[in-house]
């Protein structure tokens, strides 16, 4: 019974910690797509994750004004470091060093692909209640979807009312998931079954 207990506890502990690193990755995406910065959503995801990422801007600063690196390092680091934590609380041991490497690459790819699933689905809804909605969220969804809707509409455009590129980003995120992340966490052994929520 108290190991059920335990086992639950820290399989809570790696959800609370992929929530955190969907966070780190959501603040690493608004800044490549460019979003308000001053947003208020903005913000707040700064704030939440400014503790792990600021030891890593010292060293560590965006690339090309647009890709941060100090949160991707923070991010890489905080999963790798909390699979081995789990795997020693466990009494497993310590995983290969390959393995929590590809699980690190793995986590922080699948959370991408599950921030822009969501935020696309929002788009989508927000297209149909409140297309020309000003509130901060919808905003900010719609600056993190556009770098990858804008070259997909480039090549299909709307049909009139009608905008297929959710439909070919939606095919192209599960192929990405299905194919690439599938098979990092397949290599990445044990340490695999912790990536993602």
């Amino acid at each position: 019974m108290g190991s059920q207990v335990g086992s639950a506890g820290l399989m809570l502990v790696n959800t609370l910690i992929n929530i955190y690193l969907f966070l780190l990755m959501l603040r690493f995406l608004l800044q490549a797509s460019r979003a308000d910065y001053y947003n208020p959503l903005s913000q707040s995801v700064v704030k939440i994750t400014q503790p792990v990422v600021g030891p890593f801007q010292s060293f560590l600063g965006p690339v090309a004004g647009r890709f941060d690196l100090a949160t991707l390092a923070a991010a890489f680091v905080l999963k790798v470091v909390s699979i081995v934590a789990i795997f020693m609380l466990f009494g497993i041991g310590m995983p290969p060093v390959v393995q929590l490497v590809i699980a690190g690459i793995a986590a922080l790819a699948n959370a991408i692909l599950k921030i822009y699933f969501f935020a696309l689905i929002v788009m989508i809804i927000l297209s149909w209640v409140a297309p020309n909605a000003s509130h901060p969220g919808a905003l900010l969804v719609m600056q993190l979807v556009e770098p990858i809707m804008a070259p997909v509409r480039r090549v299909i455009p709307p049909l009139g009312m009608i905008d297929l590129s959710p439909i070919v980003v939606f095919i192209a995120i599960n192929l990405i998931d299905g194919l690439v992340v599938g098979s990092l966490i397949r290599q990445a052994g044990a340490p695999g079954a912790l990536v993602g929520l």
